[in-house]
């Protein structure tokens, strides 16, 4: 497919959250023909509160019932108010909200010849029914989060162990903890709410935190909350033996240690992998080198702040597939994606400012 500069293109994007949002805005402001594909009856992605748990509470059965929403009924958000908007469009108090329809992406596929995209999806019809359609677009944007396929700690005797496991993905509210002897799995923002959430109502709250020299220790503010080191292993009786050699007889472990990335429904012919929970080749975490700029990815990013990073990607993506902004060749960015990886690997973390420059000065440029 030749690109032409200014020329119109049909577009794909898939996932009606805050990313696909930003993703059809700025794309249909550079004149494309965007349809966002979105699997719940309204937009938001994770954003959108779902009681619904799923069938399967530790989110590892296939054949599961998948609710995408990861939200707690008292979830807060972390980070000031300020930095959750967009450009021309901060974050305030807004009522009402856009209805859509169940629309679910069933596969998406490259035609290695003439390049282009094969969507195919199912539209809710009614209650019971649904409607198969099969379109061609000419770029692909996804957009479908990181926050809906869980990752599991794993230990010796989990598969054993008697009591109920579950993900925090599958966390609403902590009345079904009320005098239980409840595991928390994780140190990061879920692990801590949930934690604070239920220590009121549990009898017991027991925190298994990774990394070295972690000892047994009473939580500030908690009665009845410890914190551990990791599971070491996990017994028929129910009892779970820590790294730092204490034990507990528990009825509940909660999995609270993120997700893993998830494409089941794209088709790239082996180009664009998860390895290692690392989507890739990536440039700059945004196009894949030798499907740029027609497969493009936002919001994969951790450790960032999401909106500027989202909507800066956004920006880029559609001046990158309207000609108005180059990429470097195929070969170019392919060696910068090499050096990043041998960058992670000497320092053991990726620079996450010098990510976020690159994304704002390709984006912004005129």
């Amino acid at each position: 497919m030749v690109q032409k500069m200014g020329q119109c293109y049909k577009v794909s994007v898939i996932g009606g959250g805050a990313a696909g949002l930003v993703a059809a805005r700025e794309l249909q402001r550079e004149g494309h023909h965007v349809t966002i594909f979105e699997k719940a009856n309204r937009v938001g992605g994770t954003w959108l509160y779902d009681p619904r748990v799923e069938t399967d509470p530790l989110g590892i059965d296939p054949n599961r019932e998948i609710v995408h929403s990861s939200l707690y009924k008292s979830l807060r958000v972390n980070l000031p108010r300020q930095v959750m908007g967009f450009l021309d469009y901060p974050f305030v108090k807004k009522d009402g909200g856009i209805r859509g329809i169940f629309r679910v992406i069933k596969r998406c596929s490259v035609d290695e010849v003439s390049h282009e995209w094969v969507v195919e999806s199912r539209t809710r019809t009614t209650e019971s029914k649904w409607e198969s359609k099969e379109e061609i677009f000419e770029a692909v944007i996804i957009c479908n989060g990181k926050s809906t396929e869980p990752k599991i700690a794993e230990f010796s005797g989990r598969d054993i162990w008697p009591g109920l496991q579950m993900h925090s993905h599958n966390y609403r509210t902590p009345e079904q903890f009320e005098n239980k002897t409840v595991v928390v799995i994780g140190n990061g923002p879920s692990a801590v709410d949930i934690l604070r959430e239920i220590a009121p109502l549990a009898k017991q709250v027991h925190q298994a935190v990774r990394g070295p020299n972690f000892k047994l220790k009473r939580l500030e503010k908690h009665d009845n909350a410890w914190q551990h080191s990791m599971i070491e292993c996990a017994h028929k009786d129910g009892k779970l033996v820590f790294q730092d050699g204490s034990i507990v007889y528990a009825d509940v472990i909660i999995h609270c240690i993120g997700y893993k990335y998830h494409f089941p429904f794209l088709k790239s012919n082996g180009i664009v992998t998860v390895d290692d929970n690392r989507v890739g080749p990536l440039y700059k975490h945004v196009f894949p080198p030798s499907l740029a700029p027609w497969l493009s990815f936002v919001g994969l990013n951790y450790k960032v702040v999401p909106a500027i990073t989202i909507e800066l990607q956004a920006k880029w993506v559609a001046k990158v597939v309207s000609g108005k902004l180059g990429l470097p060749t195929q070969a170019a960015m392919t060696y910068s994606v090499e050096e990043f990886y041998r960058e992670i690997e000497r320092k053991g973390c990726p620079n996450i400012i010098r990510i976020i420059f690159c994304i704002t000065r390709l984006s912004l440029k005129r």
